[in-house]
């Protein structure tokens, strides 16, 4: 039974990653950017305004690269008030590669709009960058200890161990890799605990508590049953002055 259902999760996931691919390959060209205040494209336009954070951040890339500009805007459509930070502005460029260098050459350095720090980065589906942050807690570890990590398309982690770079698809290949390392059990032993054997440990209590109450009110109905009779007979024993001496 435990077989099947890990070939079950399995089928699931590989059709997950086939459907998070689709919507993921339509914003390959996409650009996230984040920290804008809201409001600053209205005057000049969202695509003008990536062109100027361009001219402020990267003044050799643009000269170096033909940047084209497919288009622009906030992302969502509508602001929501409950949301505290102001929304990203997705840009879209023409070629993929500009994507990238623009990106590479964006984990380099602080970048700022106005004296404002702001962020660049991809723009994926929200599959994707769920499955990414799944990782936070084991890469916020990692990174502690200086070992590098990354966070790869479309939701893989690399970090470097022993001098070589090691990346790993999902959590049980981590913990499969650790099985004959203690440094780096000792690292990640308490983000790596198996989600089932948590939802088992969660279930325990519950489930004695249940077992516990339903043995008692087991108990106490056999016991009531039990002496019920007994009660009548000694009733009908008193009426006409006698005692039981069997019971």
């Amino acid at each position: 039974m435990f077989q099947m259902e890990e070939e079950r999760e399995l089928r699931l996931k590989r059709n997950e990653e086939i459907l998070r691919e689709i919507p993921d390959s339509i914003r390959k060209c996409n650009i996230r950017i984040i920290g804008i205040p809201e409001g600053e494209e209205k005057e000049k336009g969202a695509e003008n305004l990536f062109k100027e954070i361009m001219a402020e951040n990267f003044p050799n890339l643009v000269r170096e690269m033909d940047l084209q500009v497919t288009e622009a805007n906030r992302s969502p459509n509508f602001i929501n008030a409950r949301r505290p930070t102001p929304r990203h502005i997705v840009v879209k460029l023409a070629k993929v590669n500009d994507k990238e260098k623009i990106l590479r050459t964006a984990r380099q350095k602080k970048l700022t709009y106005k004296g404002t720090p702001i962020r660049l980065s991809a723009d994926f589906s929200a599959e994707t960058l769920q499955a990414r942050r799944e990782w936070n807690d084991i890469f916020k570890n990692l990174k502690d200890k200086n070992l590098q990590p990354r966070i790869l398309y479309p939701a893989k982690i690399s970090f470097k161990y022993d001098g070589e770079i090691k990346t790993f698809p999902d959590k049980q290949k981590i913990r499969e890799f650790i099985a004959t390392k203690p440094p780096l059990q000792e690292i990640l032993r308490k983000t790596l605990i198996p989600e089932k054997i948590q939802k088992r440990k969660g279930a325990t209590k519950p489930r004695a508590e249940e077992i516990s109450r339903r043995t008692t009110t087991e108990s106490s109905s056999s016991t009531s049953e039990q002496i019920k009779p007994w009660d009548e007979k000694q009733r009908k024993l008193k009426k006409t002055g006698k005692q039981d001496t069997k019971w």
